[in-house]
C-alpha cells in the first residue's frame, strides 16, 4: 500500500476529519497533515469529501474565535493555524469566521512579544510561528500589536552557539530554529538574526 492509500484509510466518517491513524476520532492536527502530504503526493483534493471536512473544521471554531482540536474541546493557537492553513488548501478559507479567528490570535500575544497556546500562556516558539502562520494566511499581519517587541523576543532565542532556543533559559535546538527562522522569513526579517553567530 502507498502513503497516500494509507492517509485515505485514516478519515474518519464519523467526524469529517483525519485521525493521526486507522481507527482514531479526526482531529485538526491531523487533518491538516493528511492534506498537507496528500498535496505533496500530488492527490487530486477533489477526490475528497470535501464538504465534510469543511464542516468538521467548521464546528470546531469557537464563538471567540478560537478553535478545538477535536470533539473533546481543548483549545490552543495551533488549531487555529492548523484550521486556517487546512482551508486554505481546499480553497474555503471564506468559509469560518476569519475575522474573528484573526481577533482571537491577536489577543493571544503576550506583553514580551511572542505568543502562547491561549490568552496569557508563556511564549513559545511553536506557538508564534503558529499564529503568525495563520495570520499571514488570513492575509492579517497587521494586528500583531507589537511588532518591534516580537523581533525582539525572536532574535533574543539565539544563543551563544549560533542556534536558537524556543523559550528563555533553554537550550539551542534545531526545531525551535527552524520555528523561529520561518517567523523571520514571513516577517521579511530574516536580517535580523546573526547568520555569521
Amino acid at each position: 500500500p502507498s502513503i497516500v492509500e494509507w492517509v485515505l484509510k485514516c478519515y474518519d466518517k464519523s467526524t469529517g476529519g483525519f485521525g493521526g491513524n486507522l481507527g482514531h476520532d479526526g482531529h485538526l492536527l491531523y487533518t491538516l497533515s493528511a492534506i498537507q502530504i496528500l498535496v505533496i503526493a500530488n492527490y487530486d483534493l477533489k477526490q475528497l469529501p470535501k464538504e465534510k471536512i469543511v464542516n468538521f473544521i467548521l464546528s470546531l471554531q469557537q464563538d471567540d474565535g478560537s478553535f478545538a482540536g477535536d470533539q473533546w474541546g481543548e483549545i490552543d493557537t495551533r488549531f487555529s493555524y492548523c484550521a486556517l492553513s487546512t482551508l486554505s488548501l481546499l480553497s474555503s478559507l471564506e468559509r469560518i469566521d476569519v475575522p474573528k479567528a484573526v481577533e482571537y490570535i491577536a489577543s493571544c500575544q503576550n506583553l514580551d512579544g511572542g505568543f502562547g497556546s491561549m490568552q496569557g500562556a508563556e511564549s513559545h516558539a511553536g506557538q508564534v510561528l503558529c499564529c503568525v502562520g495563520a495570520l499571514s494566511i488570513a492575509k492579517s499581519l497587521a494586528v500583531i500589536r507589537y511588532p518591534d517587541l516580537l523581533g525582539w523576543w525572536l532574535v533574543e532565542r539565539q544563543c551563544d552557539s549560533g542556534g536558537l532556543n524556543g523559550r528563555p533559559e533553554k537550550q539551542a535546538d534545531v526545531c525551535y530554529s527552524w520555528w523561529i527562522l520561518s517567523v523571520l522569513s514571513i516577517l521579511g526579517r530574516m536580517d535580523w538574526i546573526n547568520r555569521d553567530k
